[in-house]
């Protein structure tokens, strides 16, 4: 008997409007997953730019400090 008493106060036009603020929320989640997915992209992109900076870096260091000994000895 309570049960038929919470679906009788349930007011229609109330469940209608709670029922298109999900969808629009559900539709802001989807957005906010997509954003989220390209900024993971981008900062995985940065983050491989980044070791590859550190890579050339060191090489042309390493390869500048053999050339200053080599050049030095002689």
């Amino acid at each position: 008997m309570n049960a038929e008493m919470d679906v009788a106060m349930i007011d229609p036009r109330e469940f209608g409007r709670l029922e298109g603020e999900v969808k629009a929320l559900s539709a802001q989640v989807e957005a906010l997953q997509a954003d989220v997915k390209t900024l993971l992209e981008l900062a995985n992109k940065g983050k491989g730019g980044l070791w590859f900076g550190m890579s050339v870096a060191s090489a042309l260091g390493a390869l500048a400090m053999w050339l200053i000994e080599h050049f030095a000895r002689r």
